[in-house]
Parts: C-alpha cells; sequence; structure tokens
C-alpha cells in the first residue's frame, strides 16, 4: 500500500479531516489518477541511489510514488497549512524531508545538502507538478541556479509545455523555446486531462523530461545572446533583416550580405531560426564588434 492520497476520495477525506482548503493563489491542483501518478513516477527515471526534490507536494499524492524509488527525497512546500498532513506522510516515509518555504526564494542545492547531512549538495532530480503560475520561473531556477541537476520531470499547463519543447517553423515556437534549448533537452511525455485533479483546472497539463547539456553552446558573449533573442522575439513580425539591424545598430545593405553569407535569409523571421542559427549570428556581430 503506497502512502498518500492517490484518488479522489482520499484526497477529499484528507482535506476534510484536517479542514483544509485548497488555495487557488498557490495553484493547489492535486493529482487524483493512480495511473498518471504511475507513469510520472515511471518516466522519471528515479532510482534508488538518487536524490530526488518535489516541488509542491502538496497532500503527497506524487510523493508516495517517489520517496520508495529514490535515497532521499526532499519536499518543498510554501503552503503551512499541510503541515501535519506532510508531516504524517513523512512517518511513513523515513527518507523523506520537509522544507516549507518558497522554492524561487532558497538555495535549492544548498536546501537539499542540509536536509540530508551531506558534506557537498549531491547530484539530484526534479519531480513535481509545478503551480501553472510560476512555470518558467521554476524552470530558468533550475537550469540556470542548479550546476548539478540531472533531469526534471515537470507536470505544467499543457500549452506552456507545448511551447518549451517547440521546434523551429511551429506556431508554438518562440522565446521559451530556445531559451530552453539552450540549457537541455526536452522531451514531452504525456498529456494528463484537466479531470484528473482535485479542484478541476480550467486547462489541461503535460508532462515534460528536462535533461540540461553537459556541454552547452558555444557563446562569446552569453549576456549579449539572451538579449538578442528577447529583442528577435519581442519583435517576432519583423524580419531579420530589420531586427538585426536594429539591434546591432547596421546598415542594412552591408547587413544583408553578412545574413546570406552565415546562412540565414534576410527576409526570415524568428520562429525560422534555430538555437544553432541564433549562436551563429550572435557571435558573429559580438566577434566583429
Amino acid at each position: 500500500m503506497l502512502a498518500g492520497a492517490v484518488s479522489l476520495n482520499e484526497v477529499r477525506e484528507i482535506l476534510n479531516n484536517y479542514q483544509i482548503a485548497p488555495r487557488k493563489r498557490w495553484g493547489q491542483n492535486f493529482l487524483v489518477d493512480r495511473n498518471i501518478l504511475t507513469r510520472i513516477a515511471d518516466v522519471s527515471e528515479i532510482s534508488a541511489e538518487d536524490y530526488v526534490v518535489e516541488i509542491g507536494p502538496g497532500v503527497g499524492s506524487l510523493t508516495g510514488y517517489l520517496a520508495p524509488k529514490c535515497k532521499g527525497l526532499l519536499a518543498i512546500e510554501i503552503d503551512h497549512g499541510l503541515k501535519p498532513v506532510l508531516e504524517s506522510l513523512q512517518n511513513e516515509l523515513p527518507n523523506m524531508r520537509i522544507l516549507f518555504a518558497d522554492v524561487l526564494k532558497i538555495r535549492l542545492e544548498e536546501s537539499l545538502q542540509e536536509a540530508f547531512g551531506l558534506e557537498k549538495p549531491p547530484f539530484f532530480k526534479v519531480c513535481a507538478n509545478i503551480p501553472y503560475n510560476i512555470t518558467s520561473p521554476i524552470i530558468f531556477k533550475l537550469l540556470e541556479e542548479c550546476p548539478r541537476l540531472q533531469k526534471a520531470t515537470l507536470m505544467m499547463q499543457k500549452e506552456v509545455a507545448l511551447r518549451a519543447v517547440a521546434e523551429p517553423g511551429s506556431n508554438d515556437y518562440g522565446l521559451l523555446s530556445i531559451s530552453c534549448a539552450y540549457y537541455a533537452r526536452l522531451d514531452y511525455q504525456m498529456t494528463v486531462s484537466r479531470n484528473c485533479f482535485y479542484p478541476r483546472p480550467e486547462v489541461d497539463s503535460s508532462v515534460i523530461n528536462i535533461t540540461p547539456h553537459q556541454h552547452k553552446i558555444l557563446l562569446a558573449d552569453e549576456n549579449k545572446f539572451k538579449e538578442f533573442i528577447r529583442f528577435a522575439f519581442q519583435h517576432r513580425r519583423k524580419t531579420m533583416l530589420n531586427i538585426c539591424a536594429s539591434f546591432f545598430k547596421t546598415d542594412k545593405t552591408e547587413l544583408q550580405n553578412r545574413l546570406t553569407s552565415l546562412g540565414i535569409g534576410p527576409k526570415q523571421r524568428p520562429e525560422n531560426l534555430g538555437l544553432q542559427d541564433f549562436a551563429r549570428l550572435v557571435n558573429y556581430f559580438v566577434r566583429e564588434g
């Protein structure tokens, strides 16, 4: 018998027993489908040697599937009202630790180290049903601030997931797509119906795997690259000729030849360019001044 609430009736019973109401402010939609919980735990590929972070464990539905698979699980929860529920669950899961904090305001790797009394931060994985309203900040906190992250399995709003994994030329491709591609490989795993949650959200969800690159693409100036892709997608209806002329303050006549030599069509738009294209373009202008 798995620990944690894994059905609609069990979640309702726990909420009633502890007189807890789901907090819309923190995006509390609890997963109540056993099959989906099993599949998420499976695609996370957690092993007995892994340390795992779960962001927003709620009433422990997913926690009960993750903890038995790993060496240690740190559950990070912002809602102190869930303390009695999670502490009760912790009694059944000896390798579980709880940290009540805003995940966006802590040093995640140091918190994991402290929770398990380790000499240094361990390599780790993340598996979580994350709040819709802070999806992007969580993704980039993991990718930018956690060098020991091995893999993140995240459930999020379906529309956001489709943008994150989108390829150049698709309708969903944009700033989020290329920003994620710079840091990691993203793999779409499954769609999760809104009917699998309590309370029922207004949209469907998706699960994606994020695997950080061991070696990111070489950039002459990472900050300039980030500034440029942000500028480009803010003006996505313009051609690359006009975008580059505005951003790099360059004469269009000369610029047209330069773009062509870099393998970029002057009339192309940002959604037609991949990560390598943007990197090659920015590297050229940074190096040539």
